[in-house]
């Protein structure tokens, strides 16, 4: 099968020839119809995250968005079928057993297994998969619609989740691109007042296209005095690595709320005062089944909608470096 192959960090993946994977016991074969493209892909690619570069494999296959058609069951699955159109996460499997996932937090499960980081991703043909965590996709979303929501999905809806938000209260999303306009729509599921905060015109008006009840123009507005004046928001959600997102969306925040970390700042972040006002500030590592398969439900009864354009299996390492130069405003997935 044709496959992009990472030999080396910091180095152009390598179009290639390799074996069809064979599933196990457990594991299914899956012919890849979509792959999303993922910053964290660029990051495993760079071997920017130290924490994570032990858990990499080389070679690798990256891609962690992954929908396609099961051509192969292993003689254990039960659940699954040959025909079924299936989307693998970054949770390629977690053990299930552990005192983490046992508090329905596996996402945590410190032996968790990563897909297109520890184990062959979806920037290839066909990729192999643990059965009991590929999850049915809703026929009335295309491949490409629904591979995003297997990562940029699921941690936007994770964040709106835990941030705690509730029906009438202030959310105010920080950055809309490919995550932030997935958790405008997904903060409207909650019944929250939705307030987008940019600084490029056009990513605000697809904002309101999308549901935001406001709108605030970060290099053109007073962000502070805005919030002030309504007396701040229930949650912030900073999608943005930008250091001066995280600085805005912290005295937007009003006491006692939530500040939910989502784009992973390029500068360490220092918040002052946070003794004086109870903030709570909480990452967002991915999600669980039950969080993706409630984000499939919602994109397909169609409360949400992912934004994606779509490129060749040829042109990733095109795409991976219109990514560093920041040229990608959405979602991108390669189309098998």
């Amino acid at each position: 099968m044709k496959a992009a192959v990472l030999q080396e960090f910091n180095q152009p993946l390598v179009l290639q020839d390799v074996d069809v994977p064979t599933p196990d016991i457990d594991e299914v074969l899956i012919k890849v119809e979509a792959c999303g493209v993922c910053h964290s892909d660029l990051a495993i690619a760079e071997g920017g995250w130290p924490q994570l570069k032990r858990l990499i494999k080389k070679p690798l296959i990256p891609g962690h968005e992954v929908v396609g058609r099961i051509v192969k069951t292993g003689s254990g699955v039960r659940h699954l079928a040959v025909g079924d159109r299936v989307g693998v996460a970054w949770l390629h499997w977690s053990c299930g057993v552990c005192e983490l996932c046992l508090e329905g937090l596996e996402n945590l499960c410190p032996k968790q297994i990563i897909t297109g980081a520890s184990v062959d991703g979806g920037f290839a043909e066909f990729i192999k998969a643990k059965a009991s965590h590929a999850l049915k996709v809703p026929e009335k979303l295309s491949s490409e619609e629904a591979a995003p929501l297997f990562c940029a999905g699921i941690t936007a809806y994770r964040a709106v989740k835990n941030s705690g938000v509730q029906p009438g209260q202030r959310l105010a999303v920080f950055g809309i691109g490919g995550l932030g306009h997935l958790a405008v729509q997904i903060a409207r599921t909650f019944g929250a007042r939705v307030i987008a905060v940019d600084i490029a015109d056009d990513k605000l008006a697809l904002a309101r296209d999308l549901g935001a009840d406001q709108t605030i123009n970060a290099s053109t507005e007073e962000v502070a005095k805005i919030f002030r004046g309504m007396g701040g928001v229930h949650a912030g959600i900073v999608t943005s690595s930008s250091k001066a997102a995280y600085a805005q969306a912290f005295y937007a925040v009003r006491p006692a709320g939530a500040l939910m970390v989502v784009g992973l700042p390029v500068e360490d972040l220092v918040f002052p005062a946070i003794m004086m006002r109870e903030i709570r500030i909480r990452s967002v590592a991915t999600g669980t089944r039950d969080d993706q398969r409630a984000v499939l439900d919602l994109a397909g009864s169609g409360a949400i909608r992912c934004l994606v354009e779509t490129c060749d299996l040829t042109s990733i390492n095109e795409t991976l470096d219109k990514m560093r130069r920041g040229e990608i405003s959405g979602r991108i997935a390669v189309k098998m």
